[in-house]
């Protein structure tokens, strides 16, 4: 299982740009909202898209989705760490959570 990260952690990274955000809902729901310098990145893409988007294997790597209940970061990390990628987290709590505590959001 992809290790978590807090909302606390993902700020402090976001700001320090210590960290590659990956947003797994991609299509409309990226275009709407997503986090701070998010990339998007769906399951089915992952592994044409990926190298070309992370070449660092080794990159700290923080996917999300919406919520708790939404699989699709849970998938993405999966095939990431499959395809070799040795430092991917997971944000499980979402945008859902990232909007509810009023932090900053991109359309």
């Amino acid at each position: 299982m992809t290790a978590l990260i807090t909302r606390d952690e993902l700020v402090k990274e976001i700001e320090a740009g210590s960290v590659i955000v990956l947003d797994a809902l991609g299509g409309e729901y990226y275009a709407k909202a997503h986090l701070p310098g998010a990339l998007a990145l769906v399951e089915a893409d992952v592994e044409t898209k990926a190298p070309q988007l992370l070449p660092d294997l080794d990159a700290a790597i923080v996917t999300y989705c919406s919520n708790p209940a939404c699989a699709n970061s849970q998938f993405v990390a999966t095939k990431l760490e499959q395809l070799g990628y040795t430092n991917v987290r997971k944000y499980r709590e979402g945008i859902q959570d990232w909007t509810e505590a009023g932090l900053p959001i991109e359309s």
